[in-house]
């Protein structure tokens, strides 16, 4: 939406896109019954969780059902899904089993996907009927035990052999979902090679299709998890594993490309998954609050139980409504979805834990027993926050992002003020439109994209990008190049962000939801009245303490405090019964 230099975009987001057509709207409809009948009458999530297992049976209806090959092309096999027709399918798999989900999702999503972008024909060929309907499973290689969060620093090597015809793989891999299952690997590990350009010597990170059956491939014991147990997470070990030239994915030194555009790519699928957990939380909570009797009255009664289920359910709304925005523009060809990839992952990983916690507390005793399977959930959904991407880092992935494009356009601006007279006209539109927005003027103005009942929600949203865009040019004008190192700051930057971009989504969706008179229009608009109140709020909040003396100071403290604690790898003060 190009929020960071504040001439916003909205080809991206108004209007709510329409991702299906009548034929695809069809196609999905003919797997969503399936789909359904398959959880309830085949799988049994609970069972999957206590024996840490998949039965046979079930990965056996899995394969007959299409349902592991969903975004591989016909011709390879697969169903040929768009985004927002797997998106469907994906809501319905993290209403019942999100354990499951991911054993299926890891194979899909990451584990195939990176032969589907970068593969060539060959490849493609070769591995894609495999893992469509072949009835071999897919994983993505990337994290090693000194590895996390920095994809660029990984340790395996590869040396291409003295004849040629192979990579020689050395290196280890780490909690790799479906490690255990898998037989066919995208991985990734540095290779050396000479720029053709300068002539010099580089190391850079390549990719690789590695297959099991490669001598030197193995696997470790599956590792006993919080949660997602079903899913056979290991490590995974390259001990002089020798592999095919011909297996090397895209081009070398291109690995960090591509398990970026990989991660990217799939992470949306996530927001799917638990929009349909949420789903099934506020609807639990909702039965319950309705069924049970307290103080000779239902709990729905109570208003704190009332403001509970309207926030869950908005919730819901907005995490459903950013999935199949991402989703519907990557099927209308965008390119650039990589920041509101991250976004949705951020947003709908923490709405779907408060979700969860909310359902918890509004069942109460009930809640926290294993029956009602919100714990399940609970457990299952906390690695969320974590894998393909750990939230705290895609916070600075965004925030970075969209300062460095800012800083671009500054830095330009610079440039032609250096000489004004030969580019007048840029240097009298700037002027003029800084000078109106110091007076409230020539601001954000999203009140042609939505309806009438939501003009108060768009004014705040529009008010929300204007404050946040100036503050995003204080911030560079003020800390220029050493912004990287403000994380405190940061942190405010991307969740303004989040906060402004949901809200521009929900005006979008429910906007659409009027001018077709859905049944459920009337509800939509009260949810994104709801959202837009509750951002804005946080938005002005963040930027606030971003501009703030007394929580710069306050952060230096934290920051003290987090010393101390790490110095001495404990407390750093005496229980109040002790003398020193």
């Amino acid at each position: 939406m190009n929020l960071f230099s504040g001439k916003l975009q909205t080809a991206e987001v108004f209007p709510y896109p329409e991702p299906l057509n009548e034929e695809q709207r069809e196609y999905t409809q003919a797997f969503i019954d399936p789909t359904l009948k398959f959880y309830q009458a085949m799988n049994d999530a609970a069972r999957n969780d206590t024996t840490a297992n998949v039965e046979p049976a079930v990965v056996d209806a899995l394969w007959e059902g299409g349902f592991l090959g969903a975004f591989v092309p016909t011709e390879y096999g697969g169903l040929g899904l768009s985004n927002a027709q797997s998106v469907r399918l994906s809501e319905i798999n993290g209403s019942y089993d999100l354990g499951l989900t991911i054993y299926t999702g890891a194979h899909q999503t990451i584990g195939t996907k990176g032969i589907l972008l970068y593969g060539n024909e060959a490849q493609k060929k070769k591995y894609l009927p495999q893992l469509s309907s072949g009835r071999v499973f897919g994983a993505f290689a990337l994290t090693e035990p000194g590895t996390g969060s920095d994809a660029a620093s990984v340790k395996t090597k590869a040396v291409l052999s003295p004849c040629g015809k192979y990579y020689i793989l050395n290196g280890s891999k780490l909690w790799i979902s479906g490690g255990g299952i898998a037989n066919i690997f995208t991985t990734f590990a540095q290779t050396e090679f000479v720029d053709p350009q300068t002539g010099e010597k580089k190391t850079k990170m390549s990719a690789f299709i590695v297959e099991r059956a490669f001598e030197g491939v193995s696997t470790g014991p599956p590792e006993d998890k919080m949660g997602i147990k079903c899913s056979v997470t290991t490590e995974v070990f390259f001990d002089d594993a020798k592999v095919p030239v011909e297996n090397l994915l895209g081009e070398l030194g291109q690995g960090f490309k591509i398990a970026v555009n990989i991660l990217n790519s799939g992470r949306f699928g996530l927001g799917a998954m638990l929009s349909g957990t949420m789903r099934t939380c506020v609807e639990k909570a909702a039965d319950h609050v309705t069924n049970r009797v307290q103080f000779k009255r239902k709990l729905i009664e109570f208003e704190n139980v009332q403001e509970k289920l309207a926030l869950m359910t908005t919730h819901q709304y907005v995490a459903q409504s950013i999935t199949y925005m991402v989703a519907g523009n990557m099927d209308k060809g965008s390119v650039d979805f990589h920041l509101e990839a991250a976004v949705s992952k951020v947003f709908c990983t923490e709405a779907a834990w408060y979700v969860c916690d909310e359902a918890i507390q509004l069942l109460g005793g009930n809640g926290f027993m294993k029956s009602s399977g919100l714990e399940r959930f609970l457990r299952d959904m906390r690695i969320f926050r974590i894998f393909e991407g750990a939230n705290d880092v895609l916070r600075m992935f965004i925030a970075l992002t969209g300062i460095q494009a800012a800083g671009n356009e500054l830095r330009q601006l610079q440039k032609v003020l250096k000489n004004p007279l030969s580019n007048l006209g840029v240097v009298l539109a700037e002027g003029s439109k800084r000078a109106g927005r110091s007076v409230g003027l020539g601001g954000t103005d999203l009140s042609p994209f939505v309806v009438s009942e939501l003009q108060t929600a768009a004014k705040q949203c529009s008010e929300c990008v204007d404050l946040f865009s100036k503050t995003i040019e204080s911030l560079l004008v003020k800390h220029g190049k050493g912004i990287v190192e403000r994380q405190f700051q940061l942190a405010r930057v991307a969740d303004s962000v989040i906060d402004i971009y949901t809200m521009a989504v929900v005006l979008s969706r429910a906007s659409r939801a009027v001018r077709k008179g859905l049944p459920s229009a009337a509800h939509e608009v009260l949810m994104t009245q709801i959202w837009c109140q509750e951002a804005s709020n946080r938005v002005q909040r963040n930027i606030h303490r971003i501009h703030s003396n007394a929580f710069r100071d306050n952060y230096q403290r934290m920051a003290v405090v987090a010393k101390h604690v790490a110095d001495r790898r404990t407390l750093p003060y005496t229980n109040p019964l002790e003398i020193d």
